[in-house]
């Protein structure tokens, strides 16, 4: 989703500060007297409003209520000057009509009427549905351009390393352990136990009852503990493990910690061979890249013949490591020539990028490093599959499903394990202006068949749901019984069994509500707590490293 802070972050040109005129004091001299001048009148308040007539978004660009000084953690020189909310609220308004996929579907309102950016942009968007009835922008999002750039550059934050998932957040609460991270204290094991297991339920923190506190106090008692704000914070923790006969405490300390984009990875060997699992959470941040390229080695050197990709929580990132997997499963004989995926935009960009200003908008199986974490130029090896299988769920979303369509689109054939997919074949160019980062849907993606409609997923062939795409495999209930990887997993137990003999397990009954909120801010709320979700949780990102 997010042309995040790449060589793409800068777009527009500089603002040129306009003159100010004033009128001029006169005098007269008749009659042997004089006489003053009236006073100038006050100095302009700011650009006004005509509906349907939008100025250059670059006369508005870095004119900044609070002006920023010095670098960002990037070393780039913070371009801001002196301006106002007013401004900002313009260079919104014409940056979005300028690049939004669809920019005829946005109501036209005078940015004088409110006084945030972040309330203006939340209103330039469009209103339509899809198909079936869902919002055809759910992914219209904004997040200060300091938190955006640490997530991007994978600076440790204060965390014991698990992932939260939130059937209710509200009484009576059910908050469980969805994963983990390597080596990280929910990882640890004590007594025989990881720390956090999981599918394990949270019943107290730190002594309060998180599934029934009914009052403020409590709630802010439980968040403090939930996501700490420093590193060294020690917290206490009931859990009720999947099966287990009563709870138990746990006690962790936060640590600094980063994500890993592959969790997991492993060769698991059957009868007809070995078979390569990867557990890939997103395609961001930078680290990402190589940390792709080191599993495909390594899968590659264990002489595995299949793939079992694990995207069920990978909402998306960067779309070009995204082209670079598609290339390293099907390798160089397939992807010779074609296209990842192509990228469409409003109808009045003319076929040019509006963004960027290019008429070349294909993005191809990248075959090499491009700087991120890889050399630019160094060669990736392949896998050489003409077949993957796919493990999916509802956040299975944006440069996830670019993966899927992609592939498809050169006939490399994917096997969907799971259930329905997101549904976003679109992206951004995450864009900066005076310290907000801003993630307005820009391009549609399209693969190199021409096909890029499926606003309402990808699903399993078996599954009942009528508006996504079928896709050959299964639909299967996410396990949160058993750890990711195991053999007797259900998502991947039903791959391997479709993979030895073509057949399903029975398709599962209509998963349980709940996920993480798809805004920008969905980390606490009053009296309900919110699992923390962060910016590539539906993400479709067009950066490049500069």
């Amino acid at each position: 989703m997010t042309g995040k802070s790449e060589g793409l972050f800068r777009v527009s040109p500089q603002f040129a500060i306009a003159a100010v005129f004033f009128a001029a004091a006169c005098s007269n001299s008749g009659g042997g007297g004089s006489t003053t001048a009236p006073p100038p009148p006050p100095p302009s308040s700011g650009p006004t409003w005509t509906p349907g007539v939008f100025e250059a978004a670059s006369q508005f660009e870095d004119r900044c209520q609070v002006v920023r000084t010095g670098v960002d953690i990037e070393g780039n020189t913070f371009p801001d000057m002196a301006g106002s909310t007013l401004e900002e609220n313009f260079w919104l308004r014409s940056w979005t009509n300028e690049t939004y996929l669809w920019n005829d579907e946005v109501t036209d309102q005078d940015p004088a009427n409110f006084s945030s950016r972040v309330a203006y942009f939340d209103v330039l968007k469009t209103e339509e549905l899809t198909p079936s009835g869902e919002e055809k922008d759910d992914f219209h999002f904004s997040q200060p351009t300091e938190e955006y750039l640490a997530t991007r550059n994978s600076a440790p934050s204060a965390t014991y390393g698990a992932r939260l998932i939130a059937f209710s957040t509200a009484p009576p609460r059910d908050f469980r352990i969805l994963y983990t991270e390597p080596n990280s204290p929910a990882s640890t094991v004590v007594m025989g136990l990881p720390n956090f297991v999981r599918g394990a339920r949270i019943l107290e923190v730190d002594g309060v009852d998180l599934v029934n506190a009914p009052t403020q106090t409590e709630v802010d008692m439980i968040n403090a503990g939930l996501f700490p704000e420093s590193a060294g914070e020690t917290h206490t923790f009931m859990v009720q493990d999947p099966g287990a006969a009563s709870p138990r405490m746990i006690t962790l300390m936060s640590v600094d910690l980063a994500s890993k984009p592959v969790n997991r990875m492993r060769t698991i060997n059957t009868a007809t061979g070995p078979v390569g699992y990867m557990l890939l959470n997103t395609f961001s941040p930078f680290a990402t890249e190589k940390e792709i390229a080191d599993a495909i080695s390594a899968l590659r050197a264990d002489g595995v013949n299949d793939l079992i990709l694990d995207l069920r929580y990978n909402g998306g990132g960067l779309l070009n490591v995204a082209a670079q997997l598609g290339f390293q499963i099907a390798g160089a004989a397939r992807t010779n020539g074609r296209v990842f995926e192509n990228l469409r935009f409003n109808a009045d960009a003319g076929g040019v990028n509006p963004v960027t200003g290019e008429t070349d908008n294909s993005v191809p199986f990248y075959s090499t490093g491009l700087g991120f974490s890889v050399a630019n130029g160094t060669p990736l090896q392949s896998l050489d599959l003409p077949r993957v299988f796919v493990l999916s769920t509802d956040s299975t979303c944006s440069a996830s499903e670019a993966v899927v369509n992609g592939l498809r689109g050169i006939d490399v054939e994917v096997i969907l394990i799971g259930s329905t997919t997101c549904g976003k074949p679109f992206g951004f160019y995450p864009t900066d202006n005076c310290g907000e980062t801003y993630f307005s849907i820009q391009f549609q993606g399209i693969n190199d068949k021409g096909f890029g409609d499926y606003t309402d997923g990808f699903k399993p062939a078996n599954s009942s749901a009528v508006f996504p795409i079928s896709v050959p495999g299964c639909a299967v209930a996410d396990d949160l019984e058993t750890e990711l990887g195991d053999e007797t997993e259900a998502m991947l137990a039903a791959a391997l069994q479709f993979r030895a003999n073509g057949t399903c397990p029975t398709p599962p009954p209509s998963p349980k509500p709940g996920s993480f909120a798809k805004t920008s801010e969905g980390l606490k709320t009053p009296i309900d707590i919110m699992p923390t979700r962060d910016v590539y949780a539906t993400n479709r990102d067009m950066t490049l490293p500069e």
